[in-house]
């Protein structure tokens, strides 16, 4: 997956008069401060230059991960399409572009951001790319959603890491609040990750909100420790995005998980797989979520036919079909 071609040409332009030596630098410090999941108060893009390696070396990925999530729900929800929408911890607009890549007739977005840093380089990025009204607020996901409006979609993505854990229920709550109709959280794809967004879900689930992605089912996760569940997006890297992360391959693999949950059910229930596809000669193994919550495996051959065939097809984070669990 890449980039959609206007916000990479847009990034190429911030980025072009930028020391290597320095990008690589800001870019070791950003991805120190995410794999330690740091909660000490300080934003992890409070500085033009931690914005700017976002951009070169996380975006990428981060989009990825957000689109990927963004299509689930649609396929879940095929006739939901959004005209407003409400990101919490937007960051330089990562969800922006992706929501309006899958719904380009979106036609309000309001992202709230506490880093000015990230919010100025979101606003030049967006200026006569997106077409979409924009407004970009100053706040903290944990204490500055009082004020605000309610939208169609509501996204938080890759912000839970960044709260200390007794903030959740109540930042969750909000969240639906908030939300007129759809609502989807996204973390990175970790062990940690996985139980923040368990939490979220069986919070979502009590509240009486209708999982769309990527979960079949309201009934417990059937996956336990040292199991996780979580999904996969090869993102492509730009010449610059090597250089600044010292890496030899033209691609790299994020992991991420997410739920999205909805005030309306979805039009139908399939299992998921949840794991890579395991093929051999006439046959396939798929690790599936299924709609009755349980977790197992299933070996379709070619005596499953056309079943088998649309088997061969899937990759890790489809879903195999209605009915076929």
């Amino acid at each position: 997956m890449e980039l959609p071609a206007p916000l990479r040409q847009g990034v190429e332009r911030l980025l072009e008069n930028i020391p290597l030596a320095t990008l690589k630098q800001a870019a070791k410090t950003l991805s120190d401060r995410y794999r330690a999941e740091l909660r000490d108060g300080r934003l992890h893009m409070a500085q033009d230059l931690a914005v700017q390696a976002y951009l070169a070396t996380r975006l990428p990925a981060t989009y990825a991960a957000v689109r990927a999530s963004i299509g689930a729900l649609n396929e879940a929800r095929p006739d939901f399409a959004p005209k407003t929408l409400l990101d919490i911890g937007a960051g330089p607009g990562t969800v922006l572009w992706a929501t309006v890549d899958l719904w380009p007739d979106l036609e309000q977005a309001v992202l709230l951001e506490a880093s000015a840093a990230a919010r100025k380089v979101g606003e030049t990025l967006a200026a006569g790319a997106v077409a979409a009204r924009t407004q970009w607020l100053a706040g903290d996901a944990t204490i500055d959603l009082a004020d605000l409006e309610p939208a169609e979609l509501v996204t938080c993505t890759y912000v839970l890491d960044e709260i200390i854990p007794a903030s959740l229920p109540k930042l969750v709550d909000r969240l639906w609040h908030l939300t007129a109709d759809t609502l989807l959280v996204v973390e990175p794809g970790t062990p940690a990750g996985w139980q923040r967004i368990l939490a979220v879900r069986a919070r979502l689930i009590a509240a009486g909100a209708h999982l769309l992605a990527p979960c079949p089912h309201e009934a417990p996760c059937p996956l336990a420790p040292p199991d996780w569940c979580h999904f996969s997006r090869r993102v492509a890297r730009s010449r610059l995005h090597r250089l600044a992360k010292e890496a030899e391959v033209p691609w790299e693999d994020e992991k991420f998980i997410f739920v999205a949950a909805s005030r309306q059910p979805a039009a139908a229930r399939a299992a998921r797989v949840i794991a890579p596809p395991k093929s051999g000669s006439g046959k396939v193994l798929l690790k599936l979520c299924e709609t009755d919550g349980s977790a197992d495996e299933k070996l379709l051959t070619k005596r499953d036919g056309d079943l088998f065939k649309a088997a061969r097809r899937l990759d890790w984070g489809d879903t195999l079909g209605e009915g076929s669990a």
